[in-house]
């Protein structure tokens, strides 16, 4: 098989810009046949650091689907209303503007790579949910409306559920609910003859439900409703440790079979993957794959690629078991 792997998680530049640390993991995950390709964070522009730099080191072949949610979290920091699916209009507007910045650094890789590299684009139904802040269908529905209208270079657009706001849970993203979500993704594909699609995060699932049958209920939900695109597993854990207690930490998977790497007490398991991947026909999936973080971030670029490796053979393992 072959995975999109959220690499900037596990990246050396998680904890410092150091391009010659960062050239030697990106020379590493060339060397790895089963990855085709990169979730990439969009911040407001192509690369948080340096796109010319980004643009030399990538593999012209590799596919990318960009993620915005490293880009959505910091400005909620700076405006908590910020969020496509907002009720206040000036932080919905705001977000639309923002994903006209994606829109732009879509361009500029098509147009480096001279094709079409972005198969997705993944948006987040923010704000976070809270007193203050609202969200709503109707706002979601606006926005999607939007932004199917402008060009996206051949790009689709698939909203990535995160952990929902659930009254009396803290929250890790606190957005709008599955079905909400899917219930705007309709309406608009129905008015529009559009392909928005959905994106389920197995940890982020898990978080929100606070157990590990969250992620099987929402990848067969969207699955039935013929909205789902792809899974990327991503885990956590149940108990405090280095990786918190229901973190959106991206913590590396459990111990299973013969992984180099791997993480004590996380949830996601071999068997849950196993268990995730019968809820729906994973042959139509338009992507699966994983993203995975270091805690402690104390890892040479070795280490870094063996984290990943560990969460593509199990897949490997899974899906051979499947086929």
């Amino acid at each position: 098989m072959e995975y999109i792997i959220g690499a900037y998680a596990a990246a050396p530049s998680t904890q410092q810009w150091d391009q010659e640390l960062e050239a030697s993991y990106y020379q590493g995950l060339k060397l790895q046949s089963n990855i085709i390709g990169l979730e990439h964070p969009f911040v407001g522009k192509l690369h948080p650091y340096d796109d010319e730099w980004f643009l030399k080191n990538i593999d012209e072949n590799w596919q990318f689907i960009f993620t915005s949610i490293p880009g959505v979290m910091r400005q909620i920091a700076k405006n908590p209303h910020f969020g496509i699916a907002s009720t206040n209009e000036t932080g919905r507007q705001a977000a639309l503007a923002f994903y006209q910045q994606a829109q732009q650094a879509i361009f500029k890789l098509n147009n480096h790579l001279k094709r079409e590299a972005v198969s997705f684009l993944k948006i987040h139904t923010a704000p976070k949910i809270t007193e203050n802040t609202q969200s709503s269908i109707q706002a979601l529905q606006t926005s999607l409306e939007a932004m199917q209208s402008w060009n996206w270079y051949g790009a689709k657009l698939v909203i990535e559920h995160c952990d929902a706001h659930i009254a009396g849970q803290e929250a890790e993203k606190g957005f709008m609910l599955l079905q909400d979500e899917m219930t705007a993704i309709t309406h608009v594909n129905s008015k529009l003859n559009s392909d928005i699609g959905v994106s389920i995060n197995w940890g982020r699932s898990a978080i929100e439900t606070r157990n590990t049958d969250g992620p099987l209920q929402h990848t067969k939900q969207a699955y039935l409703s013929g909205l789902l695109k792809g899974i990327i597993f991503s885990g956590t854990s149940d108990i405090d440790g280095p990786y918190g207690q229901w973190k959106d930490t991206h913590m590396p998977p459990a111990q299973a079979v013969y992984i180099p790497s791997f993480a004590e007490n996380s949830l996601l398991t071999m068997e849950q993957i196993e268990k995730t991947m019968q809820q729906c026909d994973y042959k139509q999936l338009k992507f699966i794959g994983g993203k995975i973080s270091l805690s402690p971030n104390e890892a040479n670029v070795d280490q870094r690629i063996s984290y990943l490796k560990s969460i593509t053979t199990l897949l490997d393992h899974v899906l051979e078991i499947k086929s």
